[in-house]
């Protein structure tokens, strides 16, 4: 028993948050994205919070932690042709290593593409308008450890579309929030976000238990 207990101590922290990537770990995001089956998609699926609707305000649709191991793995799962583990381990070499926090936002029947035109013509009543490509900006999005606000190096999104014959249609957008990785804790974090008149939504994710 103290031999086994002693080995999973070992191997805990391998399998743990950690930076800067080592050539077999990027070997191993390699070889994990290039499967492109399902094993790759339960592993990135850790990584992946799904949010119900709400009951009033904009969906947060998820929010996704992405630590450079499994950016590595979609970063190989990208290329589906000529590239081998040995160019993905020279590429890698250039990477400035960040943690990536990503928020899904979709639109709801109580908060929807269109709105009310706050500032009609005179003599005209209120009318529906679409609403801005960058609503985005009016969300907040902090992450949290121990209590303590992180500082992003990097805070920016774009809206999201749906598209068929019939034109393209906003339906959302996507914040981005990235954060170097070697000052990144290792452990529990807390992303927050806020949407603008509506309640917010938190998410948790223990860094200790992903790659």
């Amino acid at each position: 028993m103290k031999i086994l207990l002693a080995v999973l101590l070992l191997v805990q922290p391998v399998f743990a948050f950690s930076t800067p990537l080592s050539e077999e770990a990027i070997r191993e995001a390699y070889f994990l994205g290039q499967r492109r089956d399902e094993s790759t998609a339960a592993f990135l699926s850790k990584y992946i919070h799904e949010l119900p609707p709400p009951s009033y305000g904009p969906h947060i649709l998820s929010i996704i932690t992405y630590t450079p191991f499994a950016q590595a793995v979609l970063d190989s799962s990208r290329h589906t042709a000529n590239y081998s583990a040995q160019q993905a381990q020279l590429d890698h070499r250039h990477v400035t290593e960040i943690v990536q926090i990503l928020v899904a936002i979709r639109f709801t029947d109580s908060y929807g593409p269109t709105l009310i035109d706050p500032n009609p013509s005179s003599g005209r009543n209120a009318q529906m308008i679409p609403r801005s490509s960058d609503f985005w900006r009016d969300f907040n999005v902090a992450v949290f450890s121990d209590d303590k606000s992180l500082e992003p190096t990097s805070y920016d999104g774009h809206p999201d579309y749906y598209c068929n014959e019939g034109g393209c249609y906003l339906i959302g957008a996507t914040i981005q929030v990235e954060f170097p990785a070697e000052s990144f804790p290792s452990q529990n974090i807390t992303v927050q976000v806020d949407p603008p008149d509506a309640d917010g939504v938190a998410a948790d994710f223990d860094l200790g238990l992903l790659r």
